[in-house]
């Protein structure tokens, strides 16, 4: 092989290598690209994997750094909170040991847990009474050693009491009373996890407060007592003197005297019958306020009352010019129930000081029913006056004790200023509301409120009806609220009403048809009355008269040619003029005005012809006096006994028909002496009426207790006297009338 073909051959196997290595070189670069690739792709995901497990890492370390502070922060915590549970019990404790009261805790194993000084201050002299004694131990110490008063109990039936106690499921409190002198209420209390607590509180002062206010208390009412004594001791010592200043001015007003004299004697009654009822409000105003009123509710007429409270005061009012008006409602039960002395009480006051401060005008009393309730009729009854009136500051406290609308030194009205006061008490106690409404200059007007039962046997109220021939009415009138009250009830039974104020007006009324009746009021202020009755008897004979009078003894003449059909005394009810035009009477029974005094006529005595016998026991010389001068007019067989002890000696002796008892006499009294005349056999039925000055109910009853078949009070009246020898006459024995 020639060189030049061996080195071409050489160059071709070396240039085949140099591709061979390149190819080796290009495939190991390749791998190598591959494998640095593998690794960087591993290196990454090596790289990822250490930050993760560093951030995990730190999450972890952070939340032990966390950890670590939280139980830093519960470790403080605990520690405050064991801090506050020592405040707080230490509070607790400081709080426990400032209390007075004793205070105790007993686990549900009854051993003392907690217990302050002031419950352990009692066992002192017992070291062993402390935190971890038991309950019964404590009982045991308390009865065994006497420190606590057992009444009539033993120790250990004290102490199985005691034990009893806490077995309940209600613990009741009880009482202990110490031998040291304290005095404790214990109130014990199972509480939800069976401990007990128990609480001592001391009543030593309490208990010493309540005697201190028994004993005040006691005081009180003693006083009272005395006060009400010594009122009524006052008054009997009062009211024995004004019987026989009374009396006497009654019978002097009895004798022949001039007007002068008459005049001082009529001042002498009225003076002493003023002090009597001066004396009879303080009484009054003395129970109340002892708290002694007490109510005897029955049933009356009350248009019947309010009726005769007016007439009673009638005169004084008439010596005024003041008109008295009454206005019953029609629909209104007359019968109810209620304390028929109590409401003529407080109409008296109320008409009486409307009186007192009137000095002209009118003076109207009105009673309407408002409704029903439970209790029964609602009525309210006003007394309107045109009197001075009350200053509005003065309304508030005018129904106060000595209470005067006048408080100067120059007042012109007299009185004690108690008589609103004990109204409105009266009204109060009956369960009913007082009033006043009043303007200075104008008048006042007082009401009051009551709820009282109708009657069981009263008649329904309603409209009633005149005469079949009564179709018209003159009413002669010149009071305007007068007229109104008459011509409503007149046209409420169907009649036709003319009315007048003067005698021309009357004429021209009768010129027409003449009315069938004719009411005259007696004040006419223009005319006079003899003049108008006159014309009516000439210009129309047939029309019936009714006057309506104040003082019907000035008409009796009149009354007796029958130029008057008939007198009705002012102000005018109803029921009198239906009476009078039925031919029932001028006036109902009991409704009469009181007639002057007169002398009285010898009674006719039974066919024995023997004078009724009467015996008196008094001590007064002076009330002797007056009684026998008040009877001296009759045939009677009069004794006098000094004394108790005389009368019943002069009893068996004397066999009197009726016996008058003073009450309070020497060496024995009236009540005594009664009860030793009923002792015998004529004493069973003897009448015996007692006589005395005292005034309070006490009295009363323990004077009607003793026997006693009535009482009068002093000073004496001649007509209430003489009523009560009339009524108590045995059979057969005819006394006169007034």
């Amino acid at each position: 092989m020639t060189p030049d073909a061996a080195f071409s051959d050489r160059l071709a196997r070396e240039r085949r290598a140099r591709l061979r290595a390149e190819r080796l070189y290009e495939q190991a670069q390749r791998d190598l690209r591959m494998m640095n690739d593998q690794l960087r792709l591993h290196a990454d995901n090596l790289s990822d994997q250490v930050i993760a497990q560093r951030a995990e890492l730190g999450s972890i370390r952070r939340h032990a750094d966390s950890l670590e502070g939280v139980n830093t922060q519960v470790s403080q915590d605990l520690q405050v909170a064991h801090s506050e549970i020592d405040r707080a019990n230490l509070r607790l404790r400081e709080a426990v040991e400032t209390l007075q009261d004793g205070f105790a805790v007993f686990d549900a194993d009854q051993v003392l847990v907690l217990a302050n000084q002031a419950y352990l201050g009692v066992f002192r002299k017992f070291a062993e009474v402390q935190p971890g004694i038991l309950y019964v131990r404590i009982l045991e110490i308390c009865a065994h050693e006497g420190l606590v008063h057992l009444a009539e109990m033993t120790a250990d039936e004290w102490v199985c009491m005691m034990l009893q106690r806490w077995r309940q499921p209600d613990i009741s409190p009880i009482e202990l009373h110490f031998s040291a002198g304290i005095a404790v209420r214990v109130t014990d209390r199972r509480v939800a996890n069976g401990d007990y607590v128990s609480l001592a509180h001391n009543i030593t002062d309490a208990l010493r407060y309540q005697a201190e206010l028994r004993d005040a208390q006691a005081r009180a009412e003693a006083a009272v007592e005395a006060k009400s004594a010594f009122l009524a001791n006052m008054s009997h010592e009062i009211r024995t003197p004004m019987n026989g200043v009374v009396g006497m001015a009654e019978l002097l007003s009895e004798t022949v005297l001039d007007e002068e004299q008459r005049s001082y004697a009529q001042t002498i009654s009225t003076s002493g019958q003023a002090l009597v009822s001066i004396i009879n409000d303080i009484l009054d105003f003395s129970k109340m306020d002892a708290g002694k009123m007490h109510l005897n509710p029955t049933a009356f007429d009350l248009e019947k009352t309010i009726h005769e409270v007016l007439s009673l005061l009638s005169p004084t009012a008439r010596c005024k010019q003041i008109e008295l008006i009454l206005d019953y409602d029609m629909f209104l039960a007359v019968q109810l129930v209620a304390d028929s002395g109590r409401m003529r009480q407080i109409l008296t006051n109320l008409v009486g000081n409307a009186i007192k401060f009137t000095d002209t005008g009118y003076i109207l009393v009105r009673a309407v029913g408002v409704g029903t309730s439970a209790q029964g009729q609602i009525v309210t009854i006003t007394v309107e006056d045109t009197g001075i009136g009350i200053d509005p500051h003065h309304q508030e406290q005018i129904f106060t004790e000595f209470s005067q609308v006048e408080q100067t030194a120059s007042r012109r009205y007299e009185g004690t200023g108690l008589g609103l006061a004990i109204t409105q008490r009266i009204v109060a106690q009956m369960g009913g509301k007082v009033w006043v409404e009043s303007e200075p200059g104008v008048g006042s007007c007082f009401g009051f409120t009551l709820e009282m039962p109708v009657a069981a046997d009263a008649s329904e109220p309603g409209v009633q009806t005149l005469p079949a021939d009564i179709r018209t009415a003159l009413l002669v009138s010149d009071h305007l609220i007068s007229r109104e009250v008459i011509a409503r009830r007149l046209k409420a039974a169907s009649v036709s009403v003319l009315t007048a104020t003067q005698q021309d007006t009357v004429l021209r009324h009768l010129a027409g048809t003449p009315p069938d009746i004719a009411l005259i009021d007696q004040d006419l202020i223009e005319g006079g009355i003899p003049d108008l009755l006159a014309a009516l008897k000439g210009t129309s004979p047939a029309t019936r008269i009714v006057l309506l009078c104040s003082n019907i003894a000035e008409f009796k003449p009149a009354m007796e040619d029958q130029t008057i059909f008939a007198t009705l005394h002012k102000p005018l009810i109803w029921r009198n003029l239906l009476a009078a035009l039925n031919g029932q009477g001028a006036m109902p029974e009991g409704l009469r005005p009181p007639e002057p005094p007169a002398l009285q006529a010898v009674p006719t005595l039974p066919a024995t012809c023997r004078p009724i016998r009467v015996l008196y026991a008094e001590d007064n010389k002076t009330n002797q006096l007056v009684f026998t001068k008040m009877l001296q007019t009759l045939d009677i067989d009069l004794r006098l006994a000094e004394n108790g002890r005389i009368a019943v000696a002069q009893f068996e002796t004397f066999a009197p028909d009726v016996v008058f008892m003073d009450v309070s006499m020497p060496e024995m009294d009236g009540r005594e002496a009664t009860r030793r005349i009923r002792a015998t056999a004529l004493g069973k039925t003897v009448p015996i009426i007692a006589l005395t000055a005292h005034a309070l109910q006490e009295e009363i009853d323990r004077i009607l207790d003793a026997g006693m078949n009535a009482m009068l009070s002093k000073p004496l009246k001649k007509s209430e006297l003489m009523a009560a020898l009339r009524d108590h006459a045995p059979p057969g024995f005819s006394m006169p009338e007034g």
